[in-house]
Order: C-alpha cells, then structure tokens, then sequence
C-alpha cells in the first residue's frame, strides 16, 4: 500500500508539470493542476494510513 501511495504522489506530480508545459488554455491547465492535486491528496492519505496502520500493528 505503501508502493501504491507512493506512485500516486508522483503521477500526480507528473501530471501538474505536463499540463503546466503542454497545455495553453487557463481552463485545461487549471482542470489538470485540479486533477494532480486531487492524485497527489489521494496519495498522501493512503501513505499516512498506512503508517498509521504499521505504528497501530507495533503496539
């Protein structure tokens, strides 16, 4: 979950560079910004659930 979470943080990432450099309406470009952030959010909740998870296993 860990690997998953991870990935998703860099696509999104990926994604808002690749709309910044490609697009050039404002409207596409702030579509596909909306759209990494909402990936990179994804990804860093998973991370945090699973450490979460791991510290909640060590007890």
């Amino acid at each position: 979950m860990k690997l998953f979470a991870c990935v998703l943080l860099l696509s999104g990432f990926f994604i808002v560079l690749a709309a910044l450099v490609l697009l050039t309406s404002l409207q596409q470009r702030f579509a596909f910004v909306a759209a990494g952030f909402c990936v990179e959010v994804l990804g860093l909740v998973l991370l945090t659930q699973s450490y979460k998870s791991m510290t909640e296993e060590q007890r």
